[in-house]
This record gives structure tokens, C-alpha cells and sequence, in this order.
């Protein structure tokens, strides 16, 4: 459905995208993520055709941005971080003038406007001007202009912002379902936002994608990390132990037990690592009850997609 290879954009001397690839299917709903200045808001304004790349090749519901942009945005519904209103309009004013600008058809155009003010519950300000709305109310006019069409592809760009916790939720739900048939671009500051609604993460950091992680049910399951062209996975097992005894003497007997790496020591709580190929949990109980230590907690830890993200924006020495 998305389709980007080797996007390349330049401001004067100042490269955004320094040659970014990926591909996104049809029902996938894909946070897109990176540190301020990283090239997201750029990237997404190539693929909504707002801008042209320099270089490269992009193609939305399969069109090309560059030779076929008015097509692309036929089948694409965008929300901008400054979502483009007219204060003075009504709110159904302001969807019906927005409904005719995308060519919706005239037999289409009522069922349309009720449909996104009712999903983005606008109803009880459907008449209200667009002025003398909230800043969350605002957020919500914004998302419908963005479904208006019934576009294939939907990019938002920090689409919850200034909502309350529970039109958070309701928008959530809503890219869920949108995401059933629709592939869905979703680009936030709010890791638990891409963690409860997106099933894949794109990281890009300093123009470049640094790393695509997979995630399940919210739990990170996979990353793939890419560096020019090595590409490694996550391949390492963590646990925490909970353990009474000399600390020194612990911390030693961990570290000499074959492929296991001791991270991390907090109070009693010692983290280790070892690769993921292999089960050691049975030879670290067994080694830690053999020298007559107390081994009050054996847990799992699995990295958090904050984690994720950070390894993948970090610059390293």
C-alpha cells in the first residue's frame, strides 16, 4: 500500500531524508516514530504529496507521489500536527465545504458528514462555531476532515493531542477499527499510544530508518536494527533475580556461569542477560540454591518500547 525507496530531501545544503526506505501493507496500522528534527513530519508530507522529495520513489495505494499526486491525495486522509481549519465556519459547514473540495459525490455527501461527525463525536457541536471550540474539539473537527473521503491511506500527525483521557480512548478505538481495512500512519510523542494501537513501530533518526520494531498486544517481540547494510536482531533473554546474600560474591558466581552477562545491580535485585538461543534460567536457579543463597524472585523482563526506541535514537561512541 506504502511503498518508499531511497527518499531522498534536501533544504538547500540541509538534508532531511538521507535516503529512507520501507513498506507498509494494506491493514497495517504503523507508529512512526523519532526524535524532533528527524525527518518524520517531512516524510509525511512527500507521501501526501504536500511536498516533493529530491529524490527517491514513493508510492501510495499505488500511485507515485512525484508523477501521480493528484490521485495519491484521492486516496489519502491527512491530519497535520496544525490541523488546517477555518475558525469563522460551523463545524458541518466547514465538512461539507471540505466534502466538495475531495469531490465527494453529491449522493455520498450527507451520509459522509454524518458518519465522521458521529465516529468523531462531533454531534453535539455540529452547529457550533469552529472558533468557539476547545482545542480537543478542534483535534476531532480535524480527524474528520481526514476521513471525509473515505480515504485508503490515513497519516496522522499527533492526532490525540489536546484530547481528555477519554476521547483518547475513543480516537484509539477508532484508528483500531479504521486500521481493519485501511492502512494507517500514525506519528505521536505518546509511546503508550503506539504501544496500545499500532502493531508495528518505524523509527527514523537523523533522516535515516534506524530500526523497525514488531510489537504484540503492546509487548515489544522484535526489533530489527538497521546500520547501512547490517541489519541484527534483538537476541538476548533478560531476567531480574531477587537475591539475599553478599552482594560481591553474587555478582562474581553470576558472571562465571557460561554466556551469562550481569547488567544491572539494584538493592537485591540483580538483572542478567544471555542469548535468546538458549535457557539458563534452571543452571542460574541451581548455581544460586548450590551456595546456599535465598532466591526470593526469578521474573522476565521484557523491553518496553521506550526502551526500543531509545537504543534505536541513541547515537553511540
Amino acid at each position: 500500500m506504502i511503498e518508499v525507496e531511497n527518499l531522498t530531501k534536501n533544504y538547500g545544503t540541509f538534508t532531511a531524508l538521507k535516503g529512507i526506505s520501507f513498506y507498509i501493507k494494506k491493514g497495517e496500522v504503523i507508529g512512526f516514530l523519532g526524535p524532533n528534527g528527524a525527518g518524520k513530519t517531512t516524510t509525511m508530507r512527500i507521501l501526501t504529496c504536500f511536498m516533493p522529495p529530491s529524490s527517491g520513489r514513493a508510492i501510495v495505494a499505488g500511485y507515485n507521489v512525484f508523477s501521480d499526486s493528484l490521485a495519491v491525495r484521492k486516496r489519502v486522509g491527512y491530519l497535520p500536527e496544525n490541523v488546517p481549519l477555518y475558525p469563522e465556519m460551523t463545524t458541518h459547514s466547514y465538512l461539507k465545504y471540505v466534502a466538495k473540495i475531495k469531490n465527494t459525490p453529491q449522493k455520498e455527501l450527507t451520509k459522509r458528514i454524518d458518519y465522521v461527525i458521529n465516529v468523531c463525536g462531533l454531534l453535539d457541536r455540529k452547529h457550533q462555531i469552529i472558533g468557539q471550540l476547545s482545542k480537543g474539539y478542534r483535534q476531532r473537527v480535524g480527524l474528520a476532515q481526514a476521513l471525509i473521503h473515505n480515504p485508503d491511506v490515513i497519516i496522522l500527525d499527533e492526532p490525540t493531542s489536546g484530547l481528555d483521557p477519554r476521547q483518547v480512548i475513543e480516537i484509539r478505538e477508532l484508528v483500531k477499527e479504521l486500521g481493519k481495512d485501511r492502512t494507517i500512519i500514525l506519528s505521536t510523542h505518546i509511546l503508550a499510544e503506539v504501544s496500545l494501537t499500532c502493531e508495528r513501530v518505524v523509527i527514523i533518526n537523523e533522516g535515516k530508518i534506524s530500526g523497525d520494531i514488531l510489537l504484540s498486544s503492546g509487548r515489544v517481540c522484535s526489533i530489527e536494527h538497521t546500520s547501512d547494510t547490517q541489519t541484527s536482531l534483538n537476541d538476548s533473554n533478560t531476567l531480574d533475580l531477587e537475591i539475599h546474600g553478599n552482594p560481591q560474591e553474587i555478582k562474581s558466581t553470576l558472571a562465571e556461569i557460561p554466556s551469562v552477562d550481569v547488567i544491572d545491580i539494584r538493592d537485591s535485585i540483580y538483572r542478567v542477560s544471555y542469548p535468546i538461543s538458549i535457557d539458563l534460567r534452571s543452571d542460574i536457579s541451581s548455581t544460586i540454591i548450590a551456595k546456599g543463597w535465598q532466591l526470593l524472585e526469578m521474573r522476565s523482563v521484557e523491553m518496553t518500547l521506550e526502551e526500543a526506541f531509545l537504543r534505536l535514537t541513541t547515537r553511540r561512541s
